[in-house]
């Protein structure tokens, strides 16, 4: 059992393309003044620690509910090298119920194998298609009935109202947004100061842009400005255009996102998983694939390991784990367990990126120029930009480096393959921003734990 480290509660299906966000006033900054942030939070677009630290969720989605016995599973996903898992749960509407004991067993199994938990419950599954869903004033009743459960935990725990609320009905996905706000108000009302999850209608894929609209007034009804959408990538994301746009779109608006559920194959279409994967991860969106095990009728394809069997690991699960842009590239755990970096599972040997062929202290005009920025620094680490920019020859392949403050570590780092060999990190393009023309530029980003450098030069060849 384990010690909760309390945190004071916050006051109180087709293939169409979605349309371009709307014109909307940005709501960055949805913190209301006075209001201070306990646990987990949000800040403008960005999910964050209870010590200010961004946090990117890498995680995989465990059918718990369904499969109550396999608590070994959440081990498992900790050994593949996720820093959160979404658990399945039933408030017995349609499925058995998860009753108070066991989802303080599931908190205890996440706290002990150092995985953020985001709690959902699955008995809303396509409300206004599907006859057997519950509402979602259904799944704020179970919530609130979990409160003593939940209490002390909103440093690691989330809570995801409903899984994919609505179906394809126009009529009936017409009400998300006042319904989902109205649930968000109850929840609030009755004293739940987590974090808190809504997913899009549309079976989560919102096709018809429901929740991508809606979303303003939704955050706004947010008393602790503290709500993050989740959009679910299935087959209406097929092309690296539509998952881009959906992506850009909340980016657009200063709203949090996360894709709560992706895969790569399903019944509807084929996600283009790796235009998924790598978006997001230049982004800085958090997600969760579908799923550890247990899929069936038909979609039995999404399993990561076969009958819960972490030694049976499909190829979805070697694509989610050891992949480009997957768990052991992206997932670092979360600060509330100490941090650090990714234990993943057979990772995949580093490969150097290649040597400058001019002193990288002394680029040409052919060569590239680098700067270094920090964006946030909370004190016992920060996140930190790099902007590479093409010399007047332009750049085919950039590779640059720095020195870290002695002590401080590299935590995660994006857009860009790197070796760190003590305090020097070298960082070089990926595929797809390594061709640069004259004067053009490119970022990649990182976290780092430890103290911010005040500047930092940083050489760059070309």
């Amino acid at each position: 059992m384990r010690t909760r480290r309390k945190a004071l509660s916050v006051a109180a299906v087709g293939a169409a393309l979605l349309a371009a966000a709307p014109a909307m006033a940005s709501t960055e900054g949805t913190t209301p003044a006075g209001v201070s942030a306990a646990g987990i939070h949000v800040e403008g677009d960005q999910l964050l620690e209870a010590d200010g630290s961004p946090l990117l969720l890498r995680g995989v989605s465990h059918a718990h509910t369904w499969y109550a016995s396999e608590t070994g599973s959440f081990a498992d996903i900790d050994d593949a090298g996720a820093n959160a898992v979404r658990v399945v749960l039933s408030d017995g509407t349609r499925w058995n119920r998860n009753e108070p004991a066991d989802v303080e067993n599931v908190l205890d199994l996440c706290w002990q194998n150092e995985l953020v938990c985001m709690l959902e419950d699955h008995d809303t599954t396509g409300f206004g298609e599907e006859s057997a869903a519950s509402t979602l004033d259904q799944a704020v009743d179970y919530w609130i009935s979990l409160q003593p459960v939940l209490e002390g935990t909103e440093d690691y725990v989330l809570v995801n109202i409903g899984n994919e609320p609505y179906g394809n009905d126009a009529a009936t996905n017409e009400g998300w947004a006042a319904d989902t706000a109205a649930a968000i108000q109850r929840l609030r009302d009755a004293g739940l100061g987590h974090t808190i999850v809504v997913d899009a209608p549309s079976w989560g894929q919102d096709w018809q842009g429901v929740m991508r609209d809606g979303a303003p007034q939704v955050a706004a009804a947010d008393p602790d400005g503290n709500t993050v959408f989740s959009v679910h990538m299935y087959g209406v994301y097929s092309s690296a255009q539509v998952v881009t746009d959906y992506l850009d779109a909340f980016d657009a608006m200063g709203l949090p996102l996360i894709v709560g559920e992706f895969g790569h194959d399903h019944s509807d279409g084929d996600p283009d998983e790796d235009a998924i994967m790598s978006s997001t991860r230049s982004r800085g969106i958090g997600w969760f694939a579908w799923s550890w095990s247990g899929n069936g009728g038909g979609v039995e394809y999404l399993d990561m390991v076969e009958q819960f069997d972490p030694t049976r690991r499909t190829g979805w699960g070697d694509r989610v784990i050891t992949g480009p842009d997957g768990l052991s590239e992206t997932s670092v755990k979360a600060g509330v367990f100490g941090g650090g970096d990714p234990e993943p599972t057979d990772p995949p040997e580093p490969t150097d990126p290649p040597e400058p062929t001019d002193d990288p202290t002394e680029p040409g005009t052919d060569a590239c120029e680098a700067v270094l920025d920090v964006v946030n620094d909370w004190g016992s680490g920060f996140q930190a930009q790099v902007t590479v920019t093409a010399g007047d020859a332009g750049a085919d392949g950039w590779t640059t480096r720095f020195t870290l403050p002695a002590g401080t570590t590299i935590g995660s780092l994006w857009n860009a393959d790197h070796t760190v060999s003590g305090s020097v990190v070298t960082a070089g393009n990926v595929d797809w921003n390594g061709t640069l023309n004259p004067g053009q530029s490119t970022t990649y980003g990182f976290t780092a734990n430890g103290a911010a450098p005040g500047s930092t030069a940083v050489s760059c060849a070309g």
